[in-house]
């Protein structure tokens, strides 16, 4: 990875899974230089860089940690195309073929799956209404608004809303109403799934604290599980996402997915952009 100089400012790669893309930071050795301010700064399209999350890779004893930074400066506990993302550049770091990363959604175990592909065990999905967490006791299955939408947590909340045509919904405004309905105290991620066929689903996502992405690994993990809850399809199927297919698979020891990943750039970030930005 790109190293850091305090003469050159705070280094960064840019990467995407799917067109959901990430600034990745290495905080490895030294302190924890992200804050909420900052990372709403770098994370701005026309005054920063641009990204859906930073992924900021720390120590943690044993393993290595990493931490997802929202664009609007909030922390989330999982982001499965980042963790893929970071997987890959320790993978390639080391030499192995598995990595460990430690996450607010617990220790992911990640591998390399060959052909340019990166899967991770996102562990298992949280179905019970105090683990997404939703506001009050109800069927995560089929929730009380209008639609009937499902409710996963991923380490993150989510809600996945089965549609007829994913491609004519108005996602920018089913997005943020559904996002900040008081049944959910976290807010939640949003998706619109339309079931081509039992392996096969049409997403699109609104992610929490980000808004319209063209992909999210959460997210496909949530609706694959909900589709399979809801009888709509297998445990095994491909997710088309704006961005391009993920391949999930919601196993015995938790839920796998399967996607490629991009390393864009790397650079550093202007000390005179840090000092404005902190």
């Amino acid at each position: 990875m790109t190293e850091h100089s305090g003469n050159q400012g705070l280094a960064f790669l840019k990467m995407h899974g799917l067109g959901n893309d990430f600034v990745v930071v290495d905080a490895r050795g030294r302190a924890d230089p992200m804050t909420p301010a900052l990372a709403r700064a770098i994370g701005d399209r026309h005054f920063g860089i641009g990204f859906d999350q930073l992924a900021l890779i720390r120590d943690a004893g044993d393993v290595v940690a990493v931490d997802y930074w929202n664009s609007d400066g909030t922390l989330s506990d999982a982001c499965g195309n980042a963790t893929r993302c970071v997987a890959r550049l320790l993978m390639e770091e080391t030499g192995a073929r598995t990595v460990t990363l430690r996450t607010g959604r617990g220790d992911l175990a990640c591998e390399d799956a060959g052909g340019g592909l990166i899967r991770v065990n996102m562990g298992q999905p949280q179905l019970k209404w105090h683990e997404v967490p939703l506001a009050r006791e109800m069927d995560t299955l089929e929730l009380p608004l209008e639609g009937a939408p499902s409710a996963t947590g991923m380490g993150n909340p989510h809600c996945s809303f089965f549609v007829e045509d994913a491609a004519a919904v108005d996602l920018d405004t089913l997005g943020p109403e559904t996002e900040h309905n008081p049944l959910f105290p976290e807010r939640t991620n949003v998706q619109v799934v339309q079931v081509l066929d039992r392996k096969n689903l049409r997403v699109r996502v609104w992610e929490r604290g980000v808004g319209h992405t063209l992909a999210s690994g959460s997210s496909s993990c949530a609706v694959a599980v909900a589709a399979a809850r809801r009888g709509l399809a297998e445990r095994a199927v491909t997710v088309h996402l704006d961005g391009g297919d993920l391949m999930i698979d919601w196993r015995e020891d938790g839920v796998w997915m399967t996607g490629p990943t991009m390393l864009v750039a790397e650079g550093a970030l202007s000390p005179e952009f840090l000092d404005t930005a902190r």
